[in-house]
């Protein structure tokens, strides 16, 4: 199964548009035009079909966590504990 077919799937199965493929990208900062996406959802055969390399695909799954669960809450540093003797 190619990085192509997971996009795919993933696409149907969260019922996303182009228009939501990349306001997700945009949460995590990765630019990517609506006819970039539509070569990754082309036939192989076709001649204007691009693979769907890792960094995408990566970006994506991190944006769709974001989109989903909403932006992670800030970190509470933990307070230093003091020996006492």
């Amino acid at each position: 199964m190619t990085n192509n077919d997971i996009f795919k799937k993933l696409r149907v199965a969260h019922q996303l548009r182009d228009d939501d493929i990349v306001k997700i990208l945009a949460l995590v900062d990765f630019r990517i035009s609506k006819s970039e996406l539509g070569a990754l959802f082309r036939r192989e055969d076709h001649p204007k079909y691009m693979e769907c390399g890792d960094q995408i695909l990566r970006n994506f799954l991190n944006g769709l966590i974001i989109h989903l669960r909403g932006p992670m809450p800030p970190r509470q540093s933990k307070p230093k504990s003091t020996k006492k003797e």
